[in-house]
């Protein structure tokens, strides 16, 4: 059994972590971190997890937890896990870190986006964006992983096949983004409040979402050169879920069975993705589990393909793929402890 930790957990992403170790056949659940309720067990906070995991809740202390743990993993909101990871800590531990702070391989870009200084540049280049279908070998070597963001991974894996097999005109990108209300995290703001929220639906972060340099920088790695993409998140009234659609405009040439087969070619022994052809996806189609679902439509009429993923935002764009991460990277079979299907299809 390897023993895990996590630090910040008892936000939205981080609970849904734990409740996913709790129940993963190769992991000891050992430390549980939180600033707000110390001394608490975990089950009070969540008491859906009673009897799973009542440990009780300890100061955040990542020097301490990286001796107790052979995994921890950081639920932080940006800016800090930059101050706490070391060298010296990922010479013992393995960090898989589900905030922002290693993900961007430029730190002026990180600076530029998230108005925050990074104190440990040093460490970028040991960092792993931690995209699991398609940093699969970079992956099962690292010591510090960085957890994609939840709009990105569904960006990016909805669009990978298309942009590094040169079907579509990369200055072309659209990405309208959807989200459930637990993508702001458990914390009070007014925005998220349930008569803000419910029986409504909005843009924002319109230019200047934060993901959006993150959607570039791996769809540039893709295509071999620089890839700028136009992105746009909303809010919709449900808890969990993402929705992108992403439409660029085709190369010539290329039709609906160059479509089907790049996506074959990328995914079709992938467990965790769900192709669905010209069937569309929905969210409810794959909530509380670790699949992504691609659909896609070619318009003839504009000469444009309209790509469509579906994720939760909390399983595959955050906990579950920092499990999926971890597997990896322990050498477990990559599905253990994680779900691909819908338990209940209604």
């Amino acid at each position: 059994m390897v023993k895990a930790g996590v630090i910040g957990s008892t936000g939205y992403a981080g609970a849904q972590l734990v409740s996913l170790l709790a129940n993963h056949p190769h992991i000891s659940l050992t430390y549980l971190g939180s600033h707000s309720y110390v001394g608490k067990r975990f089950s009070s906070i969540y008491p859906s997890m009673q009897g799973s995991c009542d440990l009780v809740l300890e100061e955040e202390d990542i020097e301490g937890a990286s001796r107790r743990c052979s995994v921890l993993f950081l639920a932080l909101p940006h800016g800090m896990a930059s101050k706490l990871v070391t060298k010296e800590i990922l010479e013992r531990c393995v960090i898989i870190d589900l905030g922002a702070d290693y993900r961007l391989s430029d730190v002026s870009v990180y600076t530029q986006w998230y108005k925050s200084e990074h104190t440990s540049q040093h460490l970028l280049q040991e960092a792993v964006y931690g995209l699991s279908e398609l940093k699969r070998p970079l992956i099962a070597k690292a010591n510090l992983i960085a957890n994609p963001g939840c709009y990105t991974t569904c960006s990016i894996l909805t669009l990978a096949p298309l942009v590094a097999e040169n079907l579509i005109e990369r200055t072309s990108i659209i990405i309208d983004s959807v989200s459930g209300v637990t993508g702001a995290g458990r914390v009070e703001r007014t925005d998220s409040l349930f008569c803000e929220c419910n029986e409504s639906f909005k843009a924002y972060g319109v230019t200047d979402h934060r993901h959006t340099p993150e959607i570039e920088q791996e769809l540039s790695a893709l295509a071999g050169q620089k890839t700028v993409v136009q992105f746009t998140p909303h809010l919709a009234p449900m808890n969990r879920g993402i929705l992108s659609t992403c439409y660029a405009n085709l190369k010539d040439g290329v039709g609906e069975d160059e479509i089907g087969a790049a996506y074959a070619k990328w995914y079709a022994e992938e467990s965790f993705i769900r192709l669905m052809g010209t069937s569309l996806p929905e969210t409810r189609f794959v909530k509380n589990t670790n699949t992504t679902a691609i659909g896609w439509k070619v318009d003839p009429r504009t000469r444009r393909v309209i790509a469509i993923g579906a994720l939760d935002n909390l399983i595959k764009g955050a906990g579950g793929q920092a499990v999926q991460n971890m597997n990896i990277r322990f050498g477990f079979a990559e599905n253990a402890g994680l779900a691909s299907t819908v338990v209940n299809p209604l």
